[in-house]
């Protein structure tokens, strides 16, 4: 049996048992490392006493308001020597049948809410037999006894099943094996008292990092379940956390709050942003706002694992755009992008310091691949473990690593390769757009036109034709998006990731029409 993530719980509940693990901020309460441990040592007994054997699947479906009874469930499933199915709350009862089916999942914690969206799919997910609803204290499955239970495990067992957000379609599952669950290693750390705040739903590979890297650093976990910047400049004057984790549009939300300049940051010692590009300028104004706290522009995905980039306070802003270097064990390279996945991983292939190519990483023995989908993870991981993230990058004559797009977000217009992220960068800098998104679309005559879609700053009105011009003062001419449209909100994941095939790309004709639509559109 390897030395499990789930065993720093059971570490801080012996050395710290009044210490706060956790405080749900919005919904008022809190969990210490002792009662933690305890609760899901008596879950993890009742998932046996139903049956529940080491390799089942049991999936946790509950809401970001349910966030104790999550971060409870999650070790419980572990120390049952199960596998954790996080399931993303804003499925489709379609989405969850096939997910649920494909994990075959055996156990699905709920709430009674989403109880009724199991109950509608339950036809269609024979593997699923029994359905438990929180508050775990009123469900008849904690059994009485809390002290420790660890079911054993081999560090190849499945851990957990990640099913990716599908920002371009369906989602997979991502194996975790206990090897490649963390970074970070257990330990008998000091306990601060001190606070890390975040806002990432459970379920993503963002926020089921921050069960336990909080309390692996000693440091107290503190959730805000639904992001909102009034009450997160509240909590940080309130809470006085040590550090917080923001994705990017929550950024922008905050530099652009009225209390921005005037709240109370002072305790704040990081700020690490991630899960999405960060706009130049956006990250310019956290760090100005924050001149004493490190703040960092990181870079990381499910399929990769524990595998990070990280860049220090001294060169964020002198490399505006950079992700950092791969922090230990991951190794980054860079190759031409027509190799795509399943390309040669050799050196021979790594594109010199400052050429763009898909990014490849690996952190080895870590490796991870895609659940019952052996063809999937031959496209995707090369034989000698080297990812191809899709990613489009370059990596400077220092080795730190810079992002550009997405290979499928590159938009091809009259034969020029133009990457999205570098037009969302300039509209991101004009002062009346709070978020924008750019996507090709198909035109008769050069193959793809630029489109932007734009969110206007509260109060601000936005014109398509001086946004249009703004872009033509900072761009080159092919790179400026000739379709400019002012929406309400872009369409995200869970993650903060902007859903772009989720847009109102227009058709082919009228993508045709040079004018293009009258309705705040040019």
């Amino acid at each position: 049996m390897t030395d499990l993530q789930v065993g720093q719980l059971a570490i801080m509940a012996r050395l710290y048992p009044d210490g706060l693990g956790y405080a749900d901020l919005d919904g008022g309460g809190e969990l210490t490392f002792g009662e933690w441990n305890q609760r899901a040592n008596r879950l993890a007994r009742g998932l046996a006493a139903l049956g529940v054997e080491p390799g089942d699947r049991v999936a946790i479906y509950l809401p970001n308001e349910e966030f104790l009874d999550w971060i409870v469930a999650y070790p419980a499933i572990h120390k049952a020597g199960a596998v954790a199915v996080p399931v993303n709350t804003r499925l489709t009862d379609r989405e969850l049948a096939t997910i649920l089916g494909h994990a075959g999942v055996r156990v699905a914690i709920t709430d009674a809410t989403f109880a009724a969206h199991l109950e509608g799919v339950r036809a269609e997910v024979p593997s699923l037999t029994t359905v438990i609803q929180v508050p775990l204290d009123a469900s008849g499955v904690l059994d009485p006894d809390g002290s420790d239970v660890q079911v054993p495990v081999d560090e190849g067992d499945l851990a957990d099943i990640m099913y990716t957000s599908g920002t371009t379609g369906t989602p997979k599952g991502v194996a975790v094996r206990h090897r490649s669950l963390a970074l970070l290693p257990n330990g008998e750390v000091p306990f601060s008292g001190k606070g890390w705040l975040h806002s990432s739903p459970p379920f993503t590979f963002a926020g089921i990092a921050f069960v336990y890297n909080p309390m692996k650093l000693g440091m107290s976990g503190l959730y805000q379940a639904r992001f909102d910047a009034g009450r997160w400049l509240e909590y940080v004057e309130r809470w006085r956390p040590q550090a917080a984790f923001i994705v990017p549009s929550f950024a922008q939300l905050l530099v652009t709050h009225p209390r921005w300049d005037d709240a109370d940051l002072s305790s704040l010692e990081l700020v690490s942003c991630g899960s999405a590009p960060l706009a130049p300028d956006t990250l310019v104004k956290l760090c100005t706002r924050l001149d004493h706290a490190t703040v960092t522009n990181g870079y990381g995905m499910t399929e990769a694992g524990p595998a990070f980039c990280a860049i220090g306070k001294e060169d964020v802003l002198r490399r505006i755009g950079s992700v950092g270097k791969p922090m230990p064990p991951m190794e980054v390279r860079v190759v031409p992008t027509e190799l795509g996945g399943g390309g040669a991983s050799d050196g021979a292939d790594d594109l010199p310091a400052g050429e763009h190519g898909e990014i490849l990483v690996r952190a080895r023995g870590r490796e991870r691949e895609y659940y019952r989908d052996p063809e999937a993870t031959a496209r995707t991981w090369t034989p000698d473990g080297w990812l191809h993230t899709g990613d489009i990058g370059y990596l400077d004559d220092d080795g730190f690593l810079y992002i550009v797009g997405r290979m499928k977000d590159v938009i091809i217009r009259g034969g020029n390769n133009i990457h999205a992220t570098d037009v969302e960068s300039v509209l991101m800098e004009h002062p009346g757009i709070l978020e924008a998104a750019v996507v090709g679309v198909p035109h008769e005559v050069l193959g793809e036109d630029v489109a932007a879609f734009v969110v206007a700053v509260p109060g601000a009105e936005l014109d398509p034709e001086e946004v249009e011009a703004f872009c033509r003062a900072r761009l080159t001419d092919y790179k400026c998006p000739r379709r400019i449209t002012v929406v309400d909100h872009l369409p995200r994941n869970p993650t903060g990731k902007v859903l772009k095939h989720e847009l109102p790309v227009e058709t082919p004709a009228a993508a045709a029409n040079p004018k293009g639509p009258s309705n705040g559109t040019r």
